[in-house]
């Protein structure tokens, strides 16, 4: 089977004792997507674990230039309650992008599930980070299996890591 996109989602707040080791996972998993024919990166564009594959994508992108990274946003003002700091990389991260696309122009009551659902049909592959199923990245993961697309979840892997360092 050959894929061609993949779709990040996961919470806004990243937990402590992951902080450490999430950006080399989520490279790693790039890496393993692209090996999977994936060209294609689209991320929510959320703070927490959207910003951080966004900027591994970006990253990524420098030795493979022929990546794309496609930002599905819920609403042109999602950033509008953000601190002067999150939104320099918000506007960065848009600059880079190679797609923008916006489930609404203004927030609405179901634009943030209709950004999910675009994200989950987008994908071939879905990396999420959920150790919550009551969220948004939750729901994200729920339509991708759905829809019978592949989802790896990196909150579960680190934990196993974790759990494994600490049995040693």
């Amino acid at each position: 089977m050959t894929y061609t996109a993949c779709s990040f989602t996961g919470h806004r707040k990243i937990e402590d004792r992951h902080k450490e080791r999430i950006g080399g996972l989520l490279f790693r998993a790039i890496r393993y997507a692209y090996g999977l024919g994936c060209r294609d990166f689209f991320c929510g564009g959320a703070l927490g674990f959207d910003t951080a594959a966004a900027k591994e994508v970006i990253r990524f992108r420098m030795s493979h230039p022929d990546c794309r990274l496609g930002l599905l946003l819920p609403c042109r003002d999602q950033s509008s309650a953000w601190r002067e700091d999150e939104i320099r990389l918000y506007e960065y991260i848009l600059s880079e992008a190679d797609t923008v696309l916006y489930a609404s122009d203004e927030y609405t009551e179901g634009c943030m599930r209709e950004r999910n659902r675009r994200l989950a049909e987008a994908a071939d592959v879905v990396i999420a980070y959920v150790g919550r199923e009551r969220s948004g990245a939750g729901q994200t993961v729920r339509i991708a299996k759905s829809l019978g697309r592949e989802v790896y979840n990196l909150y579960l892997a680190l934990d196993k890591e974790e759990k494994q360092v600490s049995e040693n």
